[in-house]
């Protein structure tokens, strides 16, 4: 049965994947007007600004960082930056040249992918997630996929992102109320990812002042949103759900592109789709039946501070003694 705290989790989780399912109609439009780094660069700095009042009132709730406990924020920051970099600009320009479906499909493979990696950390994942994992895996296949399973130009981009997806979820994981301060390490990430991408912008793609005002909107809706909220709700979530549950949870994503395309692009879901939606579903209450029955991963606090919401309070700090081994 789930506690107060992993409900919580759950629910934050959920909410991010809406988010970020319903950016694909954003993403969508946005590239009729800039290149996948502008895109990128131009809304990683907006949600990098949106988390400034956070930083603010945050900064009066915990105690000041002394100057040796900065070498691990921002090594943290930057680890995580340079993971959501890699993940998001192949994922961005793998977009260009397969379709939006095939994408959605190769870029969910991370649901698997993530407790694969976690068994190299000695992680122990119960039976019920990898059933969950298979079924959200299939009905991703149902949901994405057509009958010609021919490779695109850039399903390969997509398929090394979705590695890279796998590889920032383990990492929030086990940064996340372990080492840094939430709200701080979600802001030094999209830093990170927002500077690599605009200078990646200035050296490959035209930007014009005509094309950011075209795709304001859908800029400001993945930096707002997507960026801003989504990331920050995952890194405060994942402090109480491991990482492969995380995983299953946030391939919801691929369901509420779906929708999102149903209702504001008119893109009929076919009976192929709901079948994948349900499977879907199915993966992820399947996945909750584990929870809490295995011991700790390394990359999970042994024993996670109690939550807050950011917006709130702070959360507490963890006494060396506490956390899990690194």
């Amino acid at each position: 049965m789930l506690n107060s705290k992993t409900l919580k989790a759950e629910l934050l989780l959920a909410l991010a994947a809406a988010i970020w399912g319903l950016a694909f109609v954003a993403q969508r439009v946005g590239m009729e007007h800039v290149g996948p780094f502008t895109y990128n660069g131009v809304r990683f700095v907006l949600g990098a600004l949106a988390l400034l009042p956070l930083l603010w009132i945050n900064r009066r709730l915990i105690p000041p960082v002394s100057s040796r406990d900065w070498r691990p924020i921002l090594a943290g920051g930057l680890l995580a930056g340079l993971i959501l970099f890699a993940g998001a600009s192949l994922q961005q320009v793998g977009i260009v040249y397969t379709t939006a479906g095939k994408a959605g499909f190769i870029t969910g493979l991370y649901v698997v992918i993530v407790p694969l990696l976690g068994l190299l950390w000695g992680h122990h994942t119960p039976w019920s997630t990898w059933v969950g994992a298979g079924c959200a895996v299939a009905g991703l296949y149902l949901l994405t996929m057509t009958d010609d399973l021919s490779l695109a130009e850039g399903d390969g981009l997509v398929l090394i992102g979705a590695l890279f997806w796998a590889a920032h979820v383990l990492v929030i994981g086990w940064l996340s109320g372990r080492h840094i301060e939430p709200v701080l390490l979600a802001s030094l990430q999209f830093v990170v990812c927002a500077g690599l991408s605009l200078a990646t912008a200035v050296a490959m793609e035209p930007i014009t002042v005509s094309g950011l005002e075209g795709a304001a909107l859908p800029i400001l809706y993945g930096g707002l949103l997507s960026v801003g909220v989504a990331y920050t709700l995952q890194v405060i979530a994942q402090r109480d759900a491991p990482p492969s549950h995380a995983a299953i949870i946030l391939s919801l994503e691929t369901v509420f592109a779906a929708l999102g395309g149903w209702w504001w692009l008119n893109e009929v879901l076919s009976g192929r789709g709901l079948a994948g939606c349900a499977l879907m579903f199915a993966g992820m209450l399947l996945s909750q039946w584990g929870l809490g029955k295995a011991a700790p991963s390394p990359t999970e606090p042994a024993a996670a501070p109690n939550p807050a919401l950011y917006c709130e309070s702070a959360p507490s700090r963890q006494s060396p003694d506490r956390s899990a081994r690194p």
